[in-house]
């Protein structure tokens, strides 16, 4: 029988006292807005600071204090091997093998690196079908790539736009452009939660109707690790990129990560920028010509790994090894669902504003967009100014994610009973 909600702060209140991770909000620092705890709603753009990270930056700094150059070997987590630390639970995020995951750079170099191996156009295959209004860094990306290979973008990229009269992307949509450029299409690159909007795509179906059009498929998964449930290896996904600083908490600007089915790994033919740390690492010192590139997605890696960013994001990996996204997801969907039936409740016929995100609990995760219909930055501003720290995006939209380590079903409640007050 599904869960009834109610408006009003006790049942709010009753929810986290029956909430099994109620826990994990002590652990984070909740930032304060005029003398008291702010509602923070923007884990979709940053995440909170674990209080156990300055604990593992510090243990760091003394290693490199007291050993210098020797913590490479003999720090607490000797430093030449830290990048694998993060595999296990990296791994389990997305849904993939140890091998598969790489945890280095940044987001968009991870995509240009990824595109430099898996975009192989020909005069007759060359095409590339995105999501329209994708993130910049993906839109860049994608259209320096396609100009490096002397292609005119107007020619090689494919846009996906809603139907007119909608905000969100059918799935339908999807595998019908994907077969429409069946003949031409080289590759499907897809952000798997899009930013704007919050909406989950499907993977699965999108992966499979790519490889059955002859083409490669990836995914940007910055708004989707650790925010919901992923499965690349058992869908087949070729490769995906993410960054770190939003749901896995690891710090602005934060070291990112990549995945690589293990169908590519072995396969050293394939065309890459190579570099020292993706070389064989029994041989990486010895500093002979002829890269040979390590099994797996490690083979990728070009440099060797950034510790202190690095600790950041082991901190907070060691926190989502200990609770696991099933149990994150579960508490995902109540919070989100909570906040859709406050938002009806506050606004039933839409006067003031619409929600752009899915209805469908299983086409989003964290965030709610709420599309603002007058005043928006004027109401905006208001919410900040009342402890409210959410996310304003042109035109219109403020972000709402309640995230499931720190945020309670109080702070949901709250925020809909002040944006009701500003509205009204």
């Amino acid at each position: 029988m599904p869960l009834k909600f109610e408006n009003s702060l006790a049942f709010a209140k009753k929810m986290d006292r029956h909430d099994p991770l109620k826990s994990y909000r002590s652990q984070f620092h909740l930032p304060r807005v005029n003398g008291k705890t702010a509602s923070y709603f923007t884990g979709n753009s940053l995440g909170l600071q674990p209080k156990v990270t300055k604990k593992l930056v510090n243990e760091e700094l003394e290693d490199w204090a007291t050993l210098g150059v020797e913590g490479h070997l003999h720090a607490k987590r000797p430093w030449l091997y830290y990048h694998k630390l993060m595999k296990k639970t990296l791994a389990k995020l997305v849904g993939a093998k140890p091998v598969e995951v790489i945890s280095m750079n940044q987001l968009t170099i991870n995509l240009h690196l990824m595109m430099v191996s898996f975009y192989r156009p020909t005069k007759t295959r060359f095409k590339i079908i995105i999501e329209a209004g994708a993130f910049s860094s993906d839109q860049y990306a994608v259209e320096s790539q396609l100009k490096l290979h002397g292609i005119n973008p107007a020619d090689g990229l494919i846009e996906l736009a809603p139907r007119v009269g909608e905000v969100t992307i059918r799935t339908e949509d999807i595998l019908k452009s994907i077969a429409e450029h069946r003949d031409q299409l080289s590759l499907v690159i897809i952000g798997a939660v899009q930013y704007y909007t919050g909406q989950f795509f499907n993977i699965k179906a999108i992966t499979e109707a790519g490889h059955e059009a002859g083409a490669m498929v990836g995914f940007d998964l910055a708004h989707a690790i650790g925010n919901v449930p992923l499965e690349l290896h058992r869908d087949d996904v070729d490769f995906a990129v993410w960054c770190s600083y939003k749901y896995l908490n690891s710090g602005p600007g934060g070291v990112a990560g990549a995945f690589v089915n293990e169908r590519h790994s072995s396969n050293f033919e394939l065309p890459r920028l190579a570099g020292w740390w993706g070389h064989n690492e029994t041989e990486r010192f010895q500093m002979r010509k002829g890269f040979k590139a390590m099994t797996g997605a490690d083979g990728w890696q070009l440099s060797n790994y950034p510790i202190l960013s690095g600790s950041a994001q082991l901190a907070s990996l060691g926190i989502f090894e200990k609770v696991g996204i099933k149990a994150l997801r579960k508490k995902s969907l109540l919070l989100t669902a909570y906040l859709y039936y406050l938002l009806r409740e506050c606004d039933p016929h839409s006067n003031y504003f619409s929600i752009i995100t899915p209805a469908n609990p299983e086409e989003r995760g964290c965030q709610i967009s709420i599309l603002i219909k007058k005043s928006g930055l004027k109401i905006f501003n208001e919410l900040t100014k009342k402890g409210v720290i959410a996310d304003w995006r042109e035109p219109g939209v403020i972000r709402v994610a309640p995230v499931p380590l720190y945020n309670s079903f109080e702070d949901v409640f709250q925020f809909a009973l002040i944006l009701s007050r500003l509205l009204k």
